[in-house]
């Protein structure tokens, strides 16, 4: 039985109105599965495959010519000059929902897309199931199960071993996408790199003090990490910048785009080694954190997320962005409300105007409302925003 993806609806929308669709996200996201399953009638190619790929690159308008009312093409990134063809074809064509393109690097493929389908198409971010998308068939998993398996699909469709899977996951990432992206001569010194910012998950980005524990110049941890950024591996979340008298932090904090890939990278083995994990706060806030972005990817939105934190070490851990206003939201890790739960939302409050307070979401199930704040079990995280910008748009 197939997981039904809160993206399907922005997919099918945008299939109507654009000659191209281009999906992107980590691999074994679920794009494949999603495409195949949204576009039954078309034909499907993967140039992943070596003969595929070959008459791709060596004939791109034969290769075209076979598929003459477009079809789905996995993995675009592998043979980008195709892309020039495509546009042509659409051009003449001007039907909508023609192509449906994945790929599994966003910098590269972008860069691509912006030079030749402009205009043409449509982009959208897959990454593996939210935490709604598998609640209804795994509504008894806790956080530590949560924060240890993670979210690939395949770990849930073939009751696979999240150790085992994650291994094989970053083996193949370091040895095959890698090399796609660039030459990295000594692999071990990289897969040391990963593993020390899975050391620094929820925390600021300090790159010079990276690069000097890993034993590599400043310029190469910057390489790095816009290569682990390109692959969906981390994700950055940017601060808060704004003309107020308190000096601001500019540095962004460092997250995965799965939470159970830094908790494997941590040596983390099984969700018993979650419990007392010094970093599980921090992995606890990662979750959160990705799943939040995901919600904004599933409906064709930008990301809109920031950070808030000052040199007094004042924090909020998100800003979420609605127009012009900022909702404050913390992100606790206990399953007991403490008045520290709300310290950064009230300090924030005291240096810009906060209109509809904040939100406290946190891992027990208990839910309060305190003054303008909500409080709330992480799960409901979704709905307490929805009804804050319900309440600002009333």
């Amino acid at each position: 039985m197939i997981i039904k993806r809160e993206i399907e609806t922005s997919l099918k929308d945008l299939s109507k109105k654009y000659p191209v669709v281009t999906i992107t996200g980590p691999r074994q996201s679920g794009k494949t599965t999603l495409v195949k399953y949204v576009f039954k009638n078309k034909p499907y190619l993967n140039l992943e495959a070596p003969d595929i790929r070959e008459f791709a690159t060596t004939d791109p308008r034969g290769f075209l010519n076979q598929i003459p009312d477009g079809a789905i093409i996995d993995e675009i990134q592998r043979v980008p000059e195709l892309l020039s063809y495509i546009q042509v074809i659409v051009d003449e064509k001007r039907i909508n929902g023609m192509f449906i393109l994945t790929g599994s690097q966003q910098f590269e493929l972008s860069n691509s897309i912006s030079q030749s389908l402009a205009g043409r198409t449509a982009l959208l971010k897959l990454l593996p199931f939210s935490i709604s998308e598998l609640l209804p068939r795994y509504a008894k998993l806790d956080v530590n199960e949560l924060l240890y398996r993670g979210f690939f699909p395949r770990i849930y469709d073939h009751n696979l071993n999240p150790t085992k899977t994650l291994s094989d996951y970053f083996e193949t990432y370091v040895e095959r996408d890698l090399r796609e992206l660039i030459q990295i001569k000594n692999l071990m010194v990289f897969q040391k790199f990963v593993k020390m910012c899975a050391g620094r998950v929820g925390q600021l980005l300090n790159l010079q003090n990276l690069a000097n524990d890993v034993g590599i110049s400043h310029t190469t941890a910057r390489e790095w990490l816009t290569l682990l950024q390109a692959s969906y591996v981390v994700f950055l979340l940017e601060p808060h910048y704004a003309n107020i008298k308190k000096r601001l932090i500019k540095s962004p904090k460092l997250y995965f785009y799965d939470v159970a890939l830094a908790s494997f990278l941590l040596g983390i083995e099984n969700k018993t080694h979650i419990v007392s994990h010094p970093l599980r706060g921090n992995l606890f806030e990662n979750m959160v954190v990705i799943d939040l972005l995901k919600k904004r990817f599933n409906n064709a939105k930008q990301n809109n997320l920031v950070f808030y934190r000052d040199s007094n070490g004042n924090e909020v851990d998100i800003l979420y962005k609605m127009g012009a206003k900022l909702l404050p939201i913390e992100i606790k890790a206990g399953e007991t409300i403490s008045k520290d739960y709300f310290k950064g939302i009230r300090s924030f409050e005291k240096i810009i105007e906060n209109p509809f307070g904040g939100i406290v979401a946190y891992a027990g199930n208990q839910t309060q409302t305190r003054g303008n704040i909500n409080v709330c079990n992480f799960k409901d995280l979704d709905n307490n925003i929805l009804e804050k910008e319900t309440s600002l748009l009333g």
